[in-house]
């Protein structure tokens, strides 16, 4: 117990004495909550349109009105000329070109009315398809006012609406969680990881290999300190998203910390099992950034898990973050409780057991 409180009071100096490690550990967090929810989003707003105007009526104009006053669109060219549109479109000054065929008002009272083009830059094809479902839907609701008010009748709403969990659908309340889990993947991965690397590059991990400390005592003393800063990290997180987004966990917050000591026990555990077969920091870092990469890109973090092909859907099922995110939006999000997500924690606790045996069985001890 006595080498044990030793070698925990020197993993605290180290990182006292590191004159960057407490800045990132603070200001990390900070600057990451604070950004990457206003950059990381799916809105698509600002998309810019170019209407070719054949028709020239009342309609028309209504339609360029509704375009010009949406907060989604920006008028920025109209013209008369198809072609001049397009080069708009090719030299990336348009998103999309809407096109309202030549007497387009006089044929809506036709059964076979000319419809309306609209051409869209797939480039970029999430802007582009969002982009023109949003000019389909404000068309759609200008076209049907303009019907109305020639042929005005009481319709009763047959179609209601009710978003549950995220009511006004912001895309950083689905963001904000996904932020946390990063942070733990990004501090709680690499720096446990580089700490080991560093020693054995430094020669202080040769002191340590002579001693009759025991690897589970060794292990143990470099894992603690960077459990108790990812729970740090999580609550400096959750205290911006509440007093910068005003996002409120609606489930319990004893879960969160539970779900997130289990995810910190796993990463941490992984970090080091990499850093005892690493001999140098900087083959760690590619092997803990080629790990981190997958982690973020298939455990629906970014992207949903059930829109993935059937094989990558059953390879997340052996990656821990998986689980962690579902626990973290669904008590986030949803409320959820501790016995609903009962299956989430167990996987995390199998994962936690199982990385932090291996960093225990693989850390080699030479006298």
């Amino acid at each position: 117990m006595r080498a044990f409180i030793v070698l925990l009071k020197k993993e605290f100096l180290q990182i006292r004495r590191n004159s960057f490690l407490p800045r990132l550990i603070i200001l990390f967090p900070i600057v990451i909550m604070l950004v990457m929810p206003l950059v990381m989003t799916m809105d698509v707003r600002n998309v810019n349109v170019a209407v070719v105007d054949l028709d020239r009526s009342t309609t028309s104009r209504r339609i360029l009105s509704h375009i010009g006053a949406s907060e989604y669109f920006t008028l920025v060219y109209t013209t008369e000329d198809f072609h001049r549109a397009m080069d708009r479109l090719e030299k990336g000054t348009a998103d999309v070109i809407v096109q309202i065929p030549e007497n387009f008002e006089r044929r809506m009272e036709t059964d076979f009315p000319e419809p309306v083009q609209i051409t869209a830059n797939a480039v970029n094809a999430t802007k582009g398809s969002m982009g023109m479902q949003y000019l389909v839907q404000s068309i759609a609701r200008t076209l049907s006012e303009l019907r109305d008010e020639k042929h005005p009748v009481v319709t009763s709403e047959l179609i209601t609406v009710q978003n549950r969990f995220n009511p006004t659908l912001n895309y950083r309340h689905y963001m904000i969680p996904a932020l946390m889990i990063m942070l733990f993947l990004l501090i709680c991965g690499f720096i446990p990881a580089l700490s080991i690397v560093g020693e054995k590059e430094c020669g202080t991990i040769e002191q340590i290999n002579v001693t009759p400390v025991g690897r589970m005592t060794f292990t143990l003393a470099k894992l603690i300190p960077y459990w108790m800063i990812g729970l740090f990290v999580l609550t400096v997180a959750m205290l911006v998203a509440r007093l910068v987004y005003g996002l409120v966990p609606a489930g319990s917050i004893a879960t969160i910390y539970l779900g997130s000591m289990l995810f910190v026990l796993t990463i941490s555990g992984f970090s080091l099992t990499v850093a005892n077969f690493s001999d140098t920091m900087q083959q760690t870092m590619f092997v803990m950034f080629f790990f981190v990469m997958i982690f973020m890109l298939m455990s629906g973090l970014l992207t949903p898990i059930d829109s993935m092909p059937e094989w990558a859907q059953n390879l997340t099922l052996v990656l821990p973050p998986r689980y962690f995110v579902e626990i973290l939006r669904a008590v986030y999000l949803k409320g959820t409780t501790l016995a609903e997500l009962g299956v989430s924690f167990v996987a995390l606790g199998i994962f936690a057991v199982l990385f932090n045996t291996l960093a225990a069985v693989t850390y080699k001890k030479q006298a």
